[in-house]
């Protein structure tokens, strides 16, 4: 192996452009965005909020039309917007075949 090191730094995290391919994605996976909320046949899913160098995102842990419990993390870089998206595609699949 060699000792080479690389002298560059990863790009910074832009949030609000992540808002937006963030935004893209679940339209993508047949959510309707409500006022900054993201739905599925009119139960509340998702919410994402800008904050300054981040996004707070909340999901919920199961869909309920009544007030629902939430998982919050904070999106700083564009491995957490990859995971958040994997992980709610993952849990809007499960939740498809518990209804079906």
């Amino acid at each position: 192996m060699s000792d080479q090191t690389w002298d560059f730094a990863a790009p910074a995290f832009q949030a609000g452009d992540a808002l937006e391919r963030l935004r893209r994605e679940l339209r993508g996976l047949g959510l309707q965005e409500r006022q900054g909320r993201w739905e599925r046949r009119g139960v509340l899913i998702a919410q994402l909020t800008l904050q300054p160098g981040e996004i707070e995102a909340r999901r919920v842990k199961k869909p309920s039309r009544s007030t629902p419990e939430w998982a919050v993390c904070s999106l700083k870089s564009s491995a957490d917007v990859r995971d958040f998206t994997g992980d709610l595609k993952k849990r809007l699949a499960q939740w498809s075949e518990e209804h079906d």
